[in-house]
């Protein structure tokens, strides 16, 4: 059976954060790939702020192109709705039921875990692994991950430790707005994209 990550997000826009946090999971724990997954509209998050889709899709696909171990799906955003993680899960594993999923968090979701929709049946579904994303969080981590163990016996929740590299795509977005970006935070590719297209442009009322 291969191991894939699944790794889920808004996207907006995708930034070598959330690169850092994908290869640090594909490498310490050995999979064959990893899926980036951009959501449609989330379940818990003001769409406000989204770029449209296909762009936040496109980014992604720029932003995978010099990983041959990496590829992006369209399965959330092809949706109508709310996209949910549960639901997601369920039609991969019935499309490819010679895949294992390890679904890829940051620290601040698995402090929430349990206040996901179905997240009992996610744990009996996949595998999750956790990344620290904050210097001194691994205690409430470890914490958090054990008592998710107790709650939904014999699941795997992995709490991974690696570089720091705390990025946020609010303030990458301010940024943008002011145009004060660099290929330090951002994929080259990412930054002409967005550049091409104006993206993260004021709007008249700012």
């Amino acid at each position: 059976m291969k191991e894939y990550g699944l790794f889920g997000g808004s996207f907006n826009p995708i930034h070598n954060g959330h690169l850092h946090l994908a290869k640090s999971v594909y490498r310490t724990l050995e999979l064959d790939h990893v899926v980036l997954m951009p959501s449609g509209e989330a379940p818990h998050k003001d769409c406000s702020e989204y770029a449209p889709a296909a762009d936040r899709l496109e980014m992604c696909r720029l932003a995978a192109e010099k990983f041959d171990w990496m590829s992006v799906s369209d399965d959330e955003i092809r949706k109508t709705g709310k996209s949910y993680t549960v639901e997601t899960l369920r039609d991969l594993r019935e499309r490819f039921p010679d895949i294992h999923w390890t679904l890829m968090i940051g620290s601040d979701m698995l402090l929430t875990f349990d206040q996901w929709y179905c997240w009992q049946e996610i744990l009996q579904m996949t595998r999750v692994c956790a990344v620290s994303r904050e210097v001194g969080d691994l205690p409430a981590l470890r914490e958090k991950a054990e008592q998710l163990k107790t709650a939904a016996d014999g699941t795997d929740i992995v709490v991974l430790s690696v570089r720091a590299f705390p990025l946020s795509s609010t303030q990458i977005r301010e940024n943008l707005k002011k145009n004060v970006i660099s290929s330090c935070v951002l994929p080259k590719n990412v930054v002409q994209y967005i550049r091409l297209n104006g993206l993260y442009r004021p709007t008249e009322s700012e």
